[in-house]
């Protein structure tokens, strides 16, 4: 079965033909991110403005890749939320369109459930496991029962992962997006670190996050050390990185389980992936993280997770339209 996906949720333009959930047969996708770099982050109207522009020679580029027309397609899959509205609302309604004209079915697809299934390009999905999913918007823990059975651990109780990671940036005088800059400035730290910021602990039975201390902190840091930016920024990785591995142990010492997945952009940082493997070495837990290309943003993780919507039933009606905001937990009633 060969799936069309579409990803609009925040600045990425992205298309992909992935069959039966697993083999990607075409990719493309077109970024706004140096375009958004001028104003420090996305600006909504922006991005919109700028998927508009992008889907539909995206979409070309895919299908004529492989010579695919209508009839190579036997379904269209597009990010329903969560995201930036007026960019979710490109996406879903050009999916919604194509679908309508090519006579084929259309899946809405949870952003942080794409996430998850670009895992499973890589390799079929290993039940039970938990799964940490962090992104500039989202920072979540899962326990994955099976295809269809997610059940939230934790989640962000304010700002996220990525978005402490792009605020330090900012303080810090560097560009957008921030994850990628914090992490090449805090490798030059050659010596034992001197700084550090504190890692947020909610109460004991919790396994949410919480990240507004640490962006609090690092500004303080950055107004008191301001020659020593590479140290500001090993700190902040390194709190952030610890936040996100300690609570996924907790996660793991109430619900152990032979597999772990990790999921979603932050999880490009090395220094996270060092730890989460480093940490799996000592337990013999495996550690599943996709390719970068399928950690950030991208369309083949929207088929993939599609393809598995499809054989529980999901169909998107052409009365529905872009959620959010939209729970994880709201995608698995």
């Amino acid at each position: 079965m060969r799936i069309l996906g579409i990803e609009s949720s925040c600045d990425d333009t992205a298309a992909a033909v992935v069959e039966d959930g697993r083999k990607v047969l075409a990719a493309e996708r077109l970024s706004s991110a140096m375009l958004q770099r001028r104003f420090g982050g996305v600006v909504p109207e922006v991005a919109a403005r700028e998927h508009t522009m992008a889907i539909l020679p995206v979409v070309q580029t895919v299908l004529e890749s492989q010579g695919f027309g209508p009839g190579d397609i036997d379904a269209v899959a597009v990010t329903q939320g969560p995201g930036l509205l007026g960019a979710l609302l490109v996406g879903v309604t050009f999916a919604k369109a194509l679908a309508f004209a090519w006579q084929k079915p259309v899946i809405g697809v949870h952003h942080l459930e794409g996430h998850l299934y670009a895992n499973a390009l890589v390799a079929p999905i290993q039940f039970p496991a938990l799964a940490l999913i962090v992104s500039g918007g989202h920072t979540s823990l899962v326990y994955w029962r099976s295809h269809g059975q997610l059940q939230v651990l934790g989640s962000t109780r304010d700002d996220a992962a990525g978005e402490a990671l792009d605020k330090g940036a900012r303080l810090l005088g560097m560009g957008y997006p921030g994850g990628p800059e914090i992490e090449r400035l805090a490798g030059e730290v050659q010596h034992t670190p001197t700084l550090s910021l504190p890692v947020a602990r909610l109460d004991p039975a919790s396994l949410d996050f919480s990240f507004s201390g640490v962006k609090t902190a690092t500004a303080e840091l950055v107004r008191r050390y301001p020659d020593r930016r590479a140290e500001v920024a090993q700190a902040l990785q390194q709190a952030v990185v610890e936040a996100l591995v300690g609570n996924l142990i907790r996660a793991w010492q109430r619900h152990p389980t032979d597999h772990v997945y990790a999921a979603g952009g932050v999880t490009a940082n090395q220094r996270l992936a060092e730890r989460l493997k480093a940490w799996g070495q000592e337990t013999g837990v495996s550690i599943h993280i996709p390719p970068i290309q399928y950690c950030t943003d991208n369309a083949a993780m929207v088929a993939a997770a599609a393809y598995y919507r499809w054989q529980m039933g999901s169909r998107m009606g052409l009365d529905e339209g872009p959620k959010t905001p939209w729970a994880l937990a709201e995608a698995y009633p």
